[in-house]
């Protein structure tokens, strides 16, 4: 094996198929990523067997070969080598010997035939979507995920799609997010698939970074694959049956009230430094005056009161909520002003965008 290409394409394709290395003792070769260079292109693979990332870049192929290399290694090497021109070539003992006009370096790599065979995936199901729009939904949506994985179905994102519309659901039983997107096209398709929330996330930030408008998704029984322009993200399903969630959305709430995201985030920010050592319990209580008054009780290190002026209809209410989960929804949610619904102490709140309708995040509600 043997080839010349850009530095800054390099960089950029190992950044992204970094995504998907986690260190892995037994399998050594899931360290690495697998080189291959074919026809015009150099290839690039890592996987750790729940998903795996591919990506080409241009290059000047004087023989086609293949290897792995450590991810590690030649990331951080690469990232310090100049934009010019770089050769990669493969040398005996499962050498790669990298040379640029200033340097030349020799890594140990791990034969291409102990690497994973990454599956195709069939195009059964393939709806088209706006890259922005599944980068926002993954961002609004992912983090609501559970970080447990005894309960493997909490522990990932849902995908429901049907006919024009893609609904991307994440929630760990105490509170939920939901965001429905727009599909580019009118489809037959019909279809739920629930992908690990890691594997979400970090699709979410290669769309961040993405130059193309729209993502392919292509859905099969057990694996799912994301396309991006040259970048190509595979992933397994969990088995399991999502919760049947909207049950526990509110059809009708007795209160709602408009509020500054950043002044509530302040506010709430705030009180919960006083609230850690109550379970992170707040108290919110809505007054037809105008006023929203958000507190904690006693606790050993003391307590805070604060009041915030707030747009309100319906009737008096209060409710107790984690602080931190509704930081984390202020925190992602994109607009200056949210709606908060309560029904009663028991039911949960309601969060909402000013800006979007397509957007909804509940919190189960605390004991008072």
């Amino acid at each position: 094996m043997k080839l010349i290409c850009a530095q800054s394409d390099l960089e950029r394709g190992l950044n992204i198929v970094n995504k998907a290395i986690t260190p892995n003792t037994t399998l050594p070769v899931l360290n690495n990523i697998m080189l291959k260079a074919e026809g015009k292109k150099l290839h690039l693979s890592s996987t750790n067997l729940e998903v795996a990332i591919q990506y080409f870049i241009p290059a000047d192929v004087k023989n086609e070969g293949s290897i792995t290399i450590p991810a590690k290694l030649i990331s951080s090497y690469i990232s310090l080598l100049k934009d010019e021109k770089v050769e990669i070539s493969l040398l005996e003992g499962e050498t790669v010997q990298i040379k640029s006009l200033t340097s030349q370096t020799k890594i140990k790599g791990i034969n291409a035939s102990e690497f994973p065979v990454i599956p195709k995936v069939e195009k059964e199901n393939t709806v088209k979507v706006d890259t922005k729009d599944l980068e926002t939904a993954i961002t609004q949506t992912a983090f609501s995920a559970s970080t447990n994985t005894s309960r493997p179905v909490l522990a990932g994102v849902l995908f429901d799609v049907d006919k024009d519309e893609i609904k991307i659901v994440a929630t760990d039983s105490y509170r939920l997010a939901e965001k429905t997107i727009k599909l580019k096209e009118k489809t037959s398709v019909a279809i739920q698939c629930i992908i690990p929330a890691r594997t979400v996330m970090e699709l979410g930030k290669i769309l961040a970074k993405a130059e193309e408008k729209e993502v392919e998704i292509n859905f099969s029984k057990n694996q799912v694959l994301f396309t991006a322009g040259d970048v190509h993200l595979m992933s397994r399903l969990i088995e399991g049956r999502f919760p049947p969630y909207e049950k526990i959305i509110p059809k009708e709430t007795r209160t709602k009230l408009e509020v500054l995201s950043e002044e509530l985030a302040n506010v709430v920010r705030r009180v919960s430094l006083f609230a850690r050592e109550n379970n992170n319990s707040i108290k919110l209580s809505v007054t037809n005056d105008g006023k929203l008054n958000i507190s904690t009780d006693e606790t050993r290190v003391g307590e805070e009161k604060a009041e915030l002026n707030i747009k309100m209809s319906g009737e008096n209410n209060k409710i107790a909520l984690n602080a931190q989960y509704l930081l984390d929804v202020l925190n992602f949610v994109q607009c200056d002003k949210v709606l908060l619904e309560v029904e009663d102490k028991l039911s949960p709140a309601v969060v909402k965008s000013t800006k979007e309708k397509n957007y909804v995040y509940i919190i189960m509600p605390l004991k008072i």
